[in-house]
């Protein structure tokens, strides 16, 4: 069996959400986000397979409704790989696995097929986005997650705050993450195997999980700057995109 089919994507899907209520559910061109997010997914060449995990009987039957394929999961789960974890224990057949937010219709399949074949290809447990970022807004704010990275493009540490400290200001580099995330299948179920760490709880950020425990993270550096529906202004700013 060749990687391809090997590899799955998988999209946690909550309807709970704190500043946009049902955002997955909110249609833009008569199709809900969860949609836009499914058909992105669907596109990409270095996968067999797209499968919503959802705990939302809601999300269940609107994926049914345009014939993805969609599994239920429990509603326990801390974060959005917890849920994945499920999903991916129940399919013996796939090695890889990615991770992409239901909340990203921006996301394209070129982009999910750069982060796929760097975790098919590369030795890494976890492959990542990030993106160069010179706002000063987008620096400071919380809701824009910074990552620093070494020479080897592999993740020092990320925050909600503007990393590095700009002690001297003229080396500043900032990058933004995007939170998506493959997985070699065995680093996903390893990783959601050790308890929260304390700065994952802290910051808000699974993928400290994965670094304070050792596990390694590549970043794959992009050009693409997508807006995640986290609020009624990011969704018309979506609406306006889709609808030119």
């Amino acid at each position: 069996m060749d990687k391809i089919k090997k590899t799955a994507i998988i999209i946690p899907a909550r309807l709970a959400s704190t500043r946009l209520k049902n955002k997955l559910l909110l249609e833009v061109n008569k199709k809900p986000i969860i949609e836009w997010v499914y058909e992105s997914a669907k596109k990409a060449k270095l996968a067999s397979t797209v499968i919503i995990a959802t705990d939302s009987k809601e999300i269940f039957d609107k994926a049914k409704s345009f014939n993805a394929q969609v599994e239920m999961t429990s509603s326990e789960h801390k974060s959005g790989s917890d849920r994945i974890a499920e999903v991916a224990k129940r399919h013996n057949e796939f090695e890889y696995i990615l991770n992409m937010q239901g909340d990203e219709p921006e996301i394209t399949p070129e982009v999910i097929d750069s982060v796929l074949q760097t975790i098919q290809n590369e030795d890494c447990d976890i492959a990542t986005m990030v993106r160069k970022i010179t706002d000063k807004d987008q620096i400071e704010s919380p809701n824009c997650v910074k990552c620093v990275f070494d020479k080897n493009n592999c993740a020092m540490y990320f925050s909600r705050y503007p990393i590095p400290y700009k002690r001297n200001e003229e080396f500043a580099e900032y990058y933004a993450h995007i939170g998506m995330y493959a997985y070699k299948k065995e680093s996903l179920l390893k990783m959601t195997s050790y308890p929260q760490a304390n700065i994952e709880k802290t910051e808000s950020l699974e993928q400290l999980r994965a670094l304070y425990n050792g596990m390694k993270i590549k970043v794959v550096l992009t050009d693409l700057n997508p807006t995640g529906i986290d609020t009624i202004d990011d969704f018309n700013k979506f609406k306006s995109f889709a609808e030119k």
